[in-house]
Formats: structure tokens, C-alpha cells, sequence
């Protein structure tokens, strides 16, 4: 029965999967009237999977579950009696810690190594589909239907404008979603092209793949998707110190890599979205202070100003404030967040001092044991949960898990780390 079981379960992930990829395209250009449910299209889909794994004792609330329980539900009490009262506002704001936070601990409890490597070949081909996806937003103006916003908005669904080309979404709602979605492709790139144990995909499609990822930096202008590869080289090099095979095959990408920019750079569509993504660069930097700013800000989020503020409650204003929703709902508009937008503040924000740092603490927590455990599995010939770390770290620890993206991909990256720490199933 329990395999049977856990088949179900298996499928419900992969559905959480293509609706995480796909919510944007449904709410844009499918089902535009139905934009606002379908945000959380995926709570559903949750609750089942959780549900179906405890109903036949398949996997019971481990203590990093049980203890975001209670911080939850002591938050939720202080949300109704202290803070802004709002009760859809709060329990969507619960949702978050309560339902999709131990659907991290279900994916890595039922999936295996196997399931995380079909995932990440699924990814490949989704990656070249993507960038093609992106060259034609990229080179359309805003007014076409391939740009279209959520709900059918015919303004656009393009964001931060240089030399009238546009940040595109993909197929997700907003940007951040692409960024994330490339994140996760290129540590899964990397894990396949050093061909670790022989699990190998297609050559033809590895390499599709890979030229699809370094297309899409500058087509993207997205510094964050240029931030992330970046993080997963760097983490293939700090592997590579544990094995010198990893060490040629770290030094043959990075030769790879520089050829392949050399033949790119003498197509016309590169050059301009090279130069476009090099003025977003000087742009940003002047703007937001230069390395600093661009790269030393981007990765802390503001984490020290966030738990420094004088003006931080100890009880917190109430759960579901940082969100959109929360805006819309409270105030009857959807522009400016009531909180800050970094995930750190977020939390303090609605949960208080107290309970937010236990939150974060135990991100952090989550994070160092993902850290101990994928560089102990690297010396056991397992770079696979190192290298999903690359993105799986930065996203976990401070993903804005009020925005349903970017939650989405932090749970669904924390249960492929957590099964790929296991060896491959056998008949």
C-alpha cells in the first residue's frame, strides 16, 4: 500500500513542479481572469501531499517542522490580539511556515537520488525551451502578446527598461521567477557536465543546454542570474579541492565557457543583449554603490539592518503584512509593500524580534546542516547535494518566501538537496 502510496505522492511533487514553472503562463496568457487564485494554485497541492504521506505513516513532522509549528501558531496569536487583526491576511501568511515549509522535509523523505536526477534532466530541456522563450520577449516590444502581464495585463510584463529592451519574465509572473529558474538549471549544468558516476544525459542536449544558460545571462538582464552561476563555478572549484579529476573537469568548463562566448560574441542578437546587459551593470552599480552594492548587498539582503532596526516590534505587526496581498487587502492597493521587501525584514517585521530570529535561526540552521552534509557527501563520490547548494543556500536563507515563486523554488531546492544525500534505488 505504501508503495502505491508513494507513487501518488511522487506525481503530486512533479505537478507541484510544472505549476511552479507554468503558474506564470497561466495566469498571463491561459486563465488571465483567474489571476489572483492561481498564486497559490499550489497551497492545495500541499496540503494533499501532506496529507496523503501522513494518513498512511509514510512521514511524520520532524523537530525542524514541529518548532516552526509552534512559532507559527504563537505568531498567529499575537497576529489576531496585537497586531493587524486581519484574519486572511494571517492565515495566508501562515501558509507559508505551515503547510509549504515541511513539504521540504516530504520531498526529500520520498524522493530518491534517481527522482532528483530525472527532475534535473527535465530541467535541461525546459532550459533551452526558456531561452528561446526569452529571446523573443526579449526582441518583442511590450505591447506583444508573448509580453503580456499577469491577468492580461497589455502593458507588459517587462520590468526595469535600458535602451527600450525590458527584463522578461519567461513563463513566471515576474522576473524574480526566471532568475530562480536559472539558478537551479546551472547547478544542475555544472552537476552533468563533470559527469559525475557516469550519470550522463545526452551530450547534444548538455550542450544545448549549457549554450542556452550562458545565452540567457545577458538576454535576461538579470544580474542576478549572472550572481548565481557565478556561486555554482564557484562552488564546482571548492569541490574540485577534494579530487583532481574535478579539478581537469572544472578547468575544461571554464575553457568551454570562453570559447563559447568567443563564438557567441560574433552573432548580432548577442552582441546587442551583451551591451544592454553591460549598461544594466553600470547603471545599477552607480546606482546602488558600485561592488558593494551590486554584489555584497545583493547577497546579504540587508540581513544586519534588518535584525538592527530600533523601530523592530517584539511581538511583530502580524503575519502576512510583507506580502501583496497584504497591501491590497489592508490598504486597497497593490504598489508599495508595508514592509520591507528584504526576506529578513519581512520576518521580523510580522513575527516580532523574538520569533522572527528563532525563524531565521532556523533557516540558518537548515542551511549549515545542507553545508555538513553535501561537503561530507563530496569525499563519498556525491557532488550532486554540494552543487544543488549553490542555489539551494542563498535562496533558502533568504528567499522572499511571501512571494509564491520564489517560496515555491526554496522548498522544492531543499527536498532535492535532502534526496540527493541518498543512493540510487535498486530493483
Amino acid at each position: 500500500m505504501n508503495d502505491e502510496t508513494i507513487t501518488i505522492v511522487k506525481k503530486a511533487i512533479w505537478l507541484y513542479f510544472w505549476l511552479l514553472i507554468f503558474e506564470g503562463a497561466l495566469r498571463k496568457w491561459v486563465l488571465p481572469g483567474l489571476a489572483e487564485p492561481l498564486l497559490i494554485i499550489r497551497d492545495p497541492l500541499a496540503i494533499y501531499i501532506i496529507f496523503k504521506v501522513a494518513q498512511k505513516n509514510i512521514w511524520r513532522p520532524n523537530n525542524y517542522v514541529k518548532f516552526i509549528w509552534g512559532i507559527t501558531i504563537l505568531s498567529l496569536i499575537f497576529t489576531l490580539y496585537v497586531g493587524h487583526g486581519n484574519l486572511i491576511v494571517a492565515f495566508y501568511g501562515m501558509r507559508i511556515t505551515m503547510i509549504h515549509f515541511p513539504l521540504l522535509f516530504v520531498i526529500g523523505h520520498v524522493f530518491n537520488r534517481d527522482d532528483v536526477l530525472k527532475m534535473g534532466k527535465v530541467i535541461l530541456y525546459l532550459c533551452i525551451g526558456m531561452t528561446v522563450l526569452v529571446a523573443i520577449q526579449f526582441f518583442s516590444p511590450q505591447s506583444a502578446w508573448v509580453n503580456r502581464g499577469v491577468g492580461g495585463d497589455m502593458a507588459g510584463s517587462g520590468f526595469g527598461a535600458v535602451r527600450d529592451f525590458y527584463r522578461v519574465p519567461g513563463t513566471f509572473s515576474f522576473t524574480n521567477g526566471l532568475a530562480l529558474f536559472y539558478g537551479l538549471s546551472s547547478a544542475f549544468i555544472f552537476y552533468f557536465l563533470i559527469g559525475e558516476n557516469k550519470e550522463q544525459v545526452s551530450k547534444l542536449l548538455l550542450a544545448f543546454a549549457a549554450i542556452s544558460l550562458v545565452i540567457a545571462i545577458p538576454l535576461s538582464i538579470s544580474r542576478t542570474i549572472l550572481l548565481q552561476t557565478v556561486l555554482s563555478l564557484i562552488f564546482l572549484f571548492l569541490s574540485s579541492g577534494k579530487s583532481s579529476q574535478l579539478i581537469k573537469k572544472f578547468v575544461a568548463i571554464i575553457f568551454a565557457a570562453a570559447i563559447l562566448l568567443i563564438g557567441l560574441n560574433k552573432f548580432n542578437f548577442f552582441q546587442t543583449a551583451s551591451s544592454v546587459f553591460s549598461e544594466r551593470i553600470e547603471i545599477a552599480s552607480k546606482t546602488e554603490g558600485g561592488i558593494e552594492g551590486t554584489i555584497v548587498d545583493r547577497l546579504l539582503g540587508g540581513m544586519y539592518s534588518a535584525v538592527a532596526d530600533p523601530e523592530n516590534s517584539y511581538l511583530g505587526l502580524g503575519l502576512g503584512l510583507g506580502s501583496k496581498v497584504a497591501s491590497k487587502l489592508l490598504t486597497g492597493g497593490t504598489a508599495a509593500y508595508l514592509l520591507p521587501e528584504g526576506e529578513w525584514g519581512r520576518i521580523i517585521g510580522e513575527m516580532g524580534l523574538l520569533l522572527g530570529l528563532l525563524l531565521i535561526l532556523t533557516r540558518i540552521g537548515l542551511v549549515l546542516e545542507f553545508f555538513k552534509g553535501s561537503w561530507v557527501s563530496i569525499g563519498n563520490s556525491n557532488v550532486l547535494p554540494w552543487l544543488l547548494l549553490s542555489f539551494g543556500a542563498i535562496t533558502i536563507l533568504q528567499g522572499q518566501w511571501s512571494q509564491p515563486t520564489a517560496l515555491g523554488f526554496s522548498i522544492l531546492i531543499g527536498g532535492l538537496i535532502l534526496a540527493a544525500f541518498k543512493q540510487p534505488e535498486t530493483t
